[in-house]
């Protein structure tokens, strides 16, 4: 049965994601010399970083396929814990120029 997939497995079925953790995944990140991380650990990795670099929030939550910025605030802002300094330093340099 063609199931219109773009990286289907051997016989064209849907991808199970324990397969290609064992097959792929974790023979990469051996041979990398990572620690044992599992492929949602990059996804997490990936919003922690564009969040703490300042990237909008709802540009992290597009890319994390989530319905609004509301989940990926309530996940990901705890990474973020010098952004109300950022914020009053923003404001006081808008405000009187320091």
């Amino acid at each position: 049965m063609d199931h219109g997939l773009v990286f289907p497995n051997e016989i064209g079925e849907p991808l199970l994601i324990g397969n290609v953790r064992k097959r792929y995944f974790d023979p990469i990140v051996t041979k990398a010399g990572l620690p044992k991380i599992r492929p949602y650990d990059l996804r997490h990795t990936s919003a922690t970083m564009l969040l703490s670099e300042g990237e909008h929030p709802k540009v992290v939550a597009e890319r994390l396929g989530h319905a609004s910025t509301n989940l990926t605030l309530d996940t990901y802002s705890h990474v973020l814990p010098n952004i109300q300094k950022q914020a009053t330093a923003k404001m006081s340099k808008m405000m009187f120029g320091t």
